[in-house]
């Protein structure tokens, strides 16, 4: 055996069913987990052949590892909005946001501080959150800014109008914020 690796050359449909129930995920949860279809899940669990490619390994280390799923879950939506603050496609901060009673919460995605949304501050404020949409704008005081607004179609300067225009992206960073409502 040339392998140097320790994982099996397939899994079962057994198997495949029993972490899904082990992690007490719906076959939809589950698709979504994995990033693959439901009736690619469905398909998998009647399946009397062996089931190979990378889901392989994701299974064996999900077995190993099942707290994973609570590191990497989205947390609840208990605020009107919800801020994504990404670096490429990675998810590195939730903002979820009342703007009516000025409360925020925050969940981080990633360990490097230079990465979160608010840096090593784990419970900001809104005066913290406000300043975190203006750090993703261009400054009040740049040249020439009511032609940038005429270009972004808005009558006036607000950090959260432009952000929604500009997804808060900076030029040479890539960094980004996506809205939900």
């Amino acid at each position: 055996m040339d392998n140097r690796f320790a994982i099996p050359e397939y899994i079962t449909a057994n198997e495949i069913k029993n972490i899904r129930k082990q992690l007490k995920l719906t076959q939809k949860e589950f698709a979504h987990l994995l990033n693959c279809s439901k009736p690619t899940i469905e398909r998998w669990e009647r399946s009397s052949e062996a089931i190979t490619g990378p889901v392989v390994l994701l299974i064996k280390m999900l077995e190993n590892h099942p707290e994973y799923i609570s590191e990497i879950e989205m947390p609840e939506k208990i605020y009107p909005l919800r801020l994504y603050y990404m670096h490429n496609q990675n998810i590195c901060t939730i903002i979820d946001v009342d703007e009516i009673s000025k409360n925020i919460k925050i969940a981080n995605y990633t360990d490097n501080v230079m990465f979160k949304a608010f840096g090593v501050i784990e419970n900001p404020d809104y005066d913290m959150y406000m300043e975190f949409l203006e750090s993703r704008c261009f400054p009040k005081s740049r040249d020439k800014m009511k032609l940038i607004l005429k270009d972004l179609d808005l009558p006036f300067y607000d950090t959260f109008m432009i952000i929604e225009k500009t997804e808060g992206r900076m030029a040479e960073d890539n960094f980004w914020i996506k809205i939900e409502r």
